[in-house]
C-alpha cells in the first residue's frame, strides 16, 4: 500500500472529528489527498502594510500583514454568539481582531501594550478595518523566525474549517505531513523522462509547492506538478487513441459512388470553402484507413458543418451502409432534416427523421424501414439511441452538438452495429487549442475556420436599460424594411435570486409596445409543449410573425434567413461562447444583420469584459480563447455544468499551453515505445495513468 493513502485522521493534531470535516468541506482524506491539495496563490510575508494606508481598493480581499500594538480587548454575547475583539493600533490607525472560535484559549494570550504580527485578510464595514480570526504572533517573535524566503501558500478553505482549524491550522498539518512522509514519497516518473524535460524530483516538488525556498524554487515545483497532471491526462487519452486504431477495425467506404457526384455536382447549393474540403478530405482518409474514425468537427456558426457532414453521411450510403445524424433539441433536429431533404433534392436518397413526438404509425413505419434498409439517412433526437431502433447496417454517425450528450448515451448509438460505425462529433462551440489537446486529445480533430463566401459581418453593439427607447425605434425600423427579430431571455419566469429580465414579463412589454395585429409576436421556450413550440417557430420561419421572444433554446440550430436581429436581454448572465452561439442566429442572409446586447448598467469586471469583446470580434474561436482565460475550463461551453469539464489542481489551461504540449509529446513517444506500461521503469507510471482513469470530464471519445 503507498503510504500517501494512510487515513488523513492519523496525522498528529487531526484526528476523527477535524478529519470528517476535511473530508466533507475539501475532499481531503489521505495524506496524499493533502499534499496534493495545493496553495492557490503565494503572498510575501516580508512586506508589512501601515494600518492607514489600506482601504477596500487596495486590499481586494488578499492576505496582507500588519504590525500592531494591543490598545483594548473585550468580549461581546454569550454562548454561541460569543465574539473576543482585540484592538491594535500603529502611528497610521486602528484595527480590530475578531475571534468567534477558541475564545477560551486566545483571550489570555495578549497583552496590553505589547506588540504583534497579524496576517489575514482584511475586511471592512463603515469604513472600519478589521481581521477575522487571523495568524498572530508577538512581533519579537515573527522577527527571530527564519524565512528561507517571504512566500508562504493559501490554501482554498472553508468558513468551517477555518473556524475549526485557525489560520495556520492547514500549514500545520501539511508541515507534519511533509516532516514525516518525504522519504516515502515515490517518484514514479523515469529517470530520463525527468532529465529530458527537465523535472526536479516528485518530493522535492511537494515540499518546494507548500514550503518555497525562493521563487525560482516554487517556479520549478509548479512546472514539475503541472506537467504531472497534464502527462497523466495524456496517458490516458493517447492510451485511449492507441487503443482505437490499433484494436478497433474501420468499415472501408472506398467508392465515390453515385449518389455523391449527383449531389456534388448538381445539389451543392454554394462552392466549398477551402476549410470545408479540408476536412472532407480528413474524413475521406479516415475511411479509408481500416480504422474506425472518431473525429471532432469544429467550426464557427454559420462556417457549414451540415454540408460536410452531409457529403460524409452520403459517402457511407455509396458504400453500402446507412447513416444517422443525432442532435440535443427536436428543434435542430427538424431543421437538420429540412435542410438535408432540400439539399439532396431529388437524386434518389430515402431520409427520415425521428423525434420523441413521431406519432406511433410513423414510428412503426420508420422502424421496419429502417431494419429492411429501406432508409438511407435518419435524422433525430435522443429517440435514436432508444433499444428498438435497429439498423440493416449502420456505418456512420454524426452527433451534433456533442458536449450535450453523455458518454453513455453517445455509445448507445456506436453499439447499434456488431462493429463501431465512423463517428463525427460536431460542435460549433469553437474549442481553444490547449483545452481541445486536453479533452479531445483522443479524436482527430478538423477545424472549419472560413465562412461562406458573401456573408457580413454581424454588427454588435452593447446598450444599458436606459437606451430601451432607441432600441424599439431600431426595431420598428427593421420591421418595416421587412426583417425580423429574436429577442432573448435568460429566464422563463421571474426569479426571487436572480434581478434578470425574464421571458414572460418580456413578452407582456413587446406585445404592449408593438401593438398586434401591426405587430405579430411568438414565443418559444423549453417548458412549452412541443407541439406548441413547433408552431411558433413555425409561424416565426413563415414570416407570419415578426418578433419571436425565446429563451436561449434557440441557441443552436434556428436558420431564419430573414431574421436580422438579435437582441440579448441581461446578456451579462450568458457566457462568451451562448452569446456567440445566439448572435449566430442572424447574419444568415444577404442582409446587413445586427446583435444588440442588453445590460443593467452596474456590471462586473468580468462581464463588461465579455460584452466589450463580443462588440470587438465576431471571431469565435479568439472568444473562446478569451472565455478560457476569463472563466477557466469549468464552464467553456457557455451552459451550466454540475461539475467541472477537467478538475485541474494545479495546471491552467489558458496560461499552460507549452506543457500541454510538451505532455502530449511525451505520452505519446513514450506509448509508442511501450504501450502497455509494461517496461521495469514505466511500471510506477500506472499509478499517475490510474488517477485520471475514471474521470468521464476527460472522456469524450467513443467508448471502446
Amino acid at each position: 500500500m503507498n503510504p500517501l493513502d494512510n487515513d488523513i485522521k492519523y496525522i498528529s493534531g487531526v484526528g476523527e472529528v477535524r478529519a470528517k470535516l476535511l473530508a466533507k468541506e475539501i475532499g481531503v482524506k489521505s495524506v496524499g489527498d493533502m499534499l496534493y491539495h495545493f496553495p492557490f496563490r503565494y503572498v510575501d510575508r516580508t512586506k508589512v502594510y501601515n494600518i492607514g494606508e489600506l482601504n477596500e481598493a487596495n486590499t481586494s480581499g488578499g492576505y496582507i500583514q500588519i504590525r500592531g500594538r494591543v490598545t483594548g480587548k473585550n468580549i461581546f454575547g454569550e454562548g454561541r454568539n460569543q465574539r473576543f475583539v482585540i484592538y491594535i493600533a500603529d502611528q497610521t490607525g486602528k484595527a480590530e481582531l475578531i475571534w468567534f472560535r477558541g475564545i477560551k484559549w486566545i483571550e489570555n494570550k495578549f497583552e496590553l501594550g505589547r506588540e504583534y504580527l497579524v496576517f489575514g485578510r482584511p475586511s471592512f464595514y463603515r469604513s472600519e478595518l478589521s481581521f477575522v480570526h487571523p495568524e498572530v504572533e508577538p512581533i519579537e517573535v515573527a522577527m527571530s523566525r527564519k524565512e528561507n524566503c517571504g512566500l508562504q501558500g493559501i490554501y482554498s478553505t472553508t468558513e468551517k474549517l477555518s473556524t475549526a482549524m485557525g489560520a495556520k491550522g492547514m500549514h500545520t498539518i501539511v508541515g507534519k505531513i511533509l516532516d514525516s512522509y518525504a522519504d516515502k514519497i515515490v517518484d514514479y516518473m523515469p529517470d530520463y523522462l525527468r532529465q529530458q524535460y527537465g523535472l526536479i524530483p516528485l518530493a522535492q516538488a511537494l515540499e518546494t509547492i507548500h514550503r518555497p525556498t525562493s521563487p525560482m524554487a516554487l517556479k520549478q515545483a509548479q512546472f514539475r506538478l503541472k506537467f504531472d497532471e497534464l502527462f497523466g491526462i495524456q496517458l490516458n487519452i493517447q492510451s485511449r487513441r492507441a487503443a482505437r486504431t490499433t484494436a478497433q477495425a474501420g468499415f472501408h467506404f472506398g467508392r465515390v459512388g453515385k449518389y455523391f457526384n449527383d449531389f456534388y455536382n448538381t445539389r451543392l447549393p454554394f462552392p466549398l470553402t477551402g476549410a470545408q474540403k479540408k476536412a472532407i478530405k480528413d474524413i475521406r482518409a479516415d475511411t479509408v484507413s481500416g480504422c474506425q474514425m472518431n473525429r471532432l468537427l469544429q467550426g464557427d456558426v454559420g462556417s457549414g458543418k451540415t454540408v460536410v457532414a452531409l457529403i460524409s453521411m452520403i459517402l457511407a450510403v455509396d458504400n453500402g451502409f446507412q447513416a444517422c445524424i443525432m442532435a440535443p433539441t427536436e428543434i435542430l433536429a427538424r431543421q437538420h432534416y429540412a435542410t438535408i431533404v432540400k439539399m439532396v433534392g431529388d437524386i434518389g436518397l430515402r431520409i427520415a427523421v425521428l423525434t420523441g413526438t413521431t406519432k406511433s404509425k410513423e414510428r412503426r413505419e420508420i422502424l421496419a424501414a429502417l431494419v429492411a434498409g429501406e432508409i438511407d439517412i435518419l435524422v433525430g433526437t435522443h429517440a435514436l439511441i432508444e433499444d428498438r431502433v435497429q439498423f440493416a447496417s449502420l456505418g456512420f454517425v454524426v452527433i451534433d452538438e456533442q458536449h450535450r450528450f453523455g458518454v453513455e448515451q453517445r455509445a448507445k448509438l456506436w453499439a447499434k452495429n456488431t462493429n463501431p460505425p465512423h463517428i463525427l462529433v460536431m460542435t460549433a462551440t469553437p474549442i481553444p487549442r490547449t483545452l481541445a489537446m486536453t479533452l479531445y486529445g483522443d479524436l482527430d480533430v478538423s477545424t472549419i475556420d472560413e465562412l461562406p463566401p458573401g456573408r457580413k459581418p454581424i454588427k454588435t453593439v452593447h446598450y444599458y436599460d436606459s437606451a430601451r427607447l432607441r432600441l424599439f425605434g431600431f426595431m420598428r425600423e427593421q420591421i418595416a424594411q421587412g426583417r425580423q427579430i429574436y429577442i432573448v431571455y435568460p429566464l422563463i419566469k421571474e426569479s426571487e435570486k436572480a434581478d434578470y429580465a425574464n421571458l414572460e414579463q418580456g413578452f407582456e412589454a413587446i406585445v404592449r409596445d408593438f401593438p398586434l395585429p401591426k405587430y405579430r409576436v411568438t414565443a418559444c421556450h423549453g417548458k412549452m409543449k412541443p407541439e406548441d413550440k413547433e408552431e411558433s417557430m413555425r409561424q416565426f420561419k413563415s414570416g407570419e410573425a415578426d418578433i419571436l421572444v425565446a429563451t436561449s433554446v434557440i441557441e443552436v440550430g434556428v436558420d431564419i434567413p430573414n431574421a436580422s436581429v438579435m437582441v440579448i436581454e441581461s446578456a451579462e448572465r450568458f457566457g462568451l461562447a451562448q452569446l456567440h452561439q445566439l448572435r449566430g442566429r442572424v447574419g444568415r442572409g444577404a442582409n446587413q444583420s445586427y446583435c444588440v446586447l442588453m445590460s443593467d448598467e452596474k456590471l462586473s469586471k468580468e462581464s463588461r469584459a465579455r460584452l466589450e469583446a463580443m462588440c470587438e470580434t465576431n471571431n469565435g474561436f479568439r472568444l473562446a480563447e478569451l472565455d478560457l482565460q476569463l472563466r477557466g475550463a469549468g464552464d467553456i461551453n457557455g451552459t451550466q455544468q454540475s461539475g467541472e469539464i477537467i478538475d485541474l489542481k494545479i495546471a491552467n489551461l489558458a496560461e499552460d499551453n507549452q506543457i500541454v504540449q510538451l505532455a502530449q509529446q511525451a505520452a505519446i513517444a513514450l506509448l509508442t515505445a511501450d504501450a502497455n506500461l509494461e517496461l521495469p521503469q514505466h511500471i510506477p507510471l500506472r499509478e499517475l495513468r490510474a488517477r485520471y482513469t475514471k474521470r468521464e470530464s476527460v472522456d469524450f471519445s467513443v467508448i471502446l
